[in-house]
């Protein structure tokens, strides 16, 4: 059940644009955006910095940025932003088979040793202590340029926000979310939990 329920796009009719933002990435104005509605500047600031770090001229890949919102959301346990980023890692044509193995991606043949260290990196910076080490970051360095780093932090950054602000609120999930999710990882014991739909 949602702590604060999302109110209808119509309710706030000047950040439509910002609602509208979202339609190319996930085919819906998210439940998240429509509850944080009730401060509009969130909801502008946060489509700003989310067309910054999904910027489609950036230099990692569009779906393999969102595998790495999902480490960040998984290490976190906000199974709204888990399913969220399965569904647009899905959409920017990221395979079923590497859907399904990302909380495997450590052994997953379907990840190169290159994804692996990002992912690593991912998950050591979503910690709570941050656990990336300078020997961490100096592999990685190895394999992604500085520019790259700066993308997947910000990825990391990002939804450091969106996972506290969906699991305090209780942010229930859509169906097109949930359904990706269900089919991915769902017998790897991912559930919607407190965000089942409404």
């Amino acid at each position: 059940m949602p702590r604060l329920k999302p109110l209808p796009p119509a309710t706030t009719p000047e950040l439509k644009p910002h609602f509208d933002f979202f339609l190319g990435t996930l085919g819906f104005t998210p439940n998240s955006v429509l509850t944080m509605q009730r401060k509009p500047k969130l909801v502008q600031a946060l489509a700003q910095l989310n067309s910054a770090v999904m910027d489609p001229e950036g230099e990692v890949d569009l779906g393999f940025r969102r595998l790495i919102g999902h480490v960040a959301s998984k290490v976190s346990g906000c199974l709204y932003c888990q399913a969220h980023t399965l569904l647009g890692a899905h959409n920017f044509g990221i395979s079923d088979a590497k859907l399904a193995d990302v909380w495997t991606y450590a052994s997953s043949p379907h990840y190169s040793v290159r994804e692996r260290l990002a992912l690593d990196f991912a998950l050591a910076a979503a910690s709570q202590p941050n656990a990336v080490t300078d020997a961490q970051f100096a592999e990685l360095q190895q394999h992604w340029s500085d520019g790259e780093i700066t993308e997947i932090l910000g990825v990391v950054a990002m939804f450091a926000f969106l996972n506290r602000w969906n699991d305090t609120m209780g942010t229930p999930l859509e169906a097109p979310a949930t359904d990706v999710a269900d089919k991915a990882i769902g017998a790897r014991g991912w559930t919607s939990g407190k965000h089942s739909d409404l």
